[in-house]
């Protein structure tokens, strides 16, 4: 099990089988690159809203944090928030401590991330109205 990521909000995970170690971890890679997904960051260290994900008879909880929390999470979670460029959330992982698992319930939850303006487009009303509602200024959030 293999996580790449640019440190810049993409970030992929891949698995890899071979007879050899350094071959395995070589399919793993080129398979991570190949399924990257991109994750929109508030204010490029932490998530815009909480979020749950699931897979298998794993479950992680993602909370966005405030600025200077840190990574607080455990296993491969850490690795997936690490590789993403997020420096400040708190995770807790339920049921299954699988890391294929909890990495596949971390993606699932982090594809379920959305950025503020695509919740506006969606709800019909303009992004500085939904902003406003939040109680922060537009230009703070960019």
């Amino acid at each position: 099990l293999v996580v790449v990521g640019d440190q810049k909000g993409r970030v992929g995970f891949g698995h890899g089988k071979a007879r050899e170690v350094p071959e395995a971890i070589r399919k793993a890679t080129e398979s991570a690159k190949r399924d990257m997904i991109f994750v929109p960051l508030r204010s490029g260290r932490t998530l815009h809203h909480d979020v749950e994900g699931r897979w298998g008879a794993g479950r992680v909880l993602l909370r966005a944090a405030k600025q200077g929390t840190g990574i607080i999470a455990g296993g491969p979670m850490r690795a997936v928030f690490e590789t993403l460029g997020m420096h400040d959330v708190v995770a807790k992982s339920m049921g299954s401590s699988n890391p294929y698992n909890m990495v596949r319930a971390t993606f699932d939850a982090l594809k379920s991330q959305m950025h503020p303006k695509d919740v506006a487009a969606a709800r019909g009303i303009k992004y500085s109205t939904l902003q406003a509602r939040r109680g922060t200024a537009v230009a703070a959030e960019e």
